[in-house]
């Protein structure tokens, strides 16, 4: 484990704010030349009472919560939908860690989607208006046709946001911090919302 990923957090005094602790496991785990440090398991349950996850990147975290973006009439968008409760976790391996992130999803504002969306590549701009996210497709060629379509109504002209895809916030209801040890001894913390806003209570946990 290089230097800068050392186990530098005393897990029976954690810090009394766990954002500040997750935004410095974030940047270590970006030091490790991870393609993709933020990524993220999604776990929803299906309007039908199945659990399904996956993988979606987080775009921002802050007190009200983590931020991703995604088509809100895919699966794991009607999953939320009809129930509203969520569950993230990051797994950094070279670091030997995890983040678990407990709490309900709510749509961020229409004005923060747009200016994510403002933000993507224009290819993933059109591949969003290309793709019904989720849903059967007969070939590899369909989705071209579809591309080539998009691409063509919107030549010369910036690409809106569809109507269908933004932003989801998880509220912050838990998070517990992992940190491998050997022979399995692991350490963890999970903080949860104090009596007062802004305050956390922590609890250690056996591995």
């Amino acid at each position: 484990m290089p230097d800068s990923a050392a186990k530098i957090v005393d897990f029976d005094h954690p810090p009394a704010d766990p954002l500040p602790w997750f935004e410095r496991w974030l940047q270590d785990a970006r030091h490790t030349g991870l393609p993709n440090p933020n990524a993220m398991t999604l776990a929803t349950i299906d309007p039908d009472g199945r659990p399904s996850a996956r993988i979606v990147l987080l775009k921002s975290i802050d007190p009200a919560g983590a931020v991703f973006f995604t088509n809100r009439e895919s699966r794991k968008g009607l999953a939320l939908r009809a129930k509203p409760q969520a569950a993230l976790l990051f797994h950094w391996d070279s670091l030997d860690r995890q983040v678990r992130i407990e709490g309900t999803a709510t749509l961020v504002s229409d004005a923060e989607s747009d200016a994510y969306f403002a933000t993507r590549p224009r290819g993933s701009q059109i591949g969003t208006w290309a793709s019904a996210q989720s849903q059967p497709v007969i070939s590899r060629a369909e989705l071209q046709r579809a591309v080539d379509a998009i691409t063509r109504k919107y030549e010369g002209k910036d690409v809106p946001r569809p109507p269908y895809w933004g932003g989801y916030r998880v509220s912050l209801e838990s998070i517990e911090f992992w940190q491998g040890d050997k022979f399995r001894l692991h350490d963890r913390v999970v903080y949860t919302p104090g009596s007062v806003s802004g305050t956390w209570t922590t609890q250690r946990l056996y591995p």
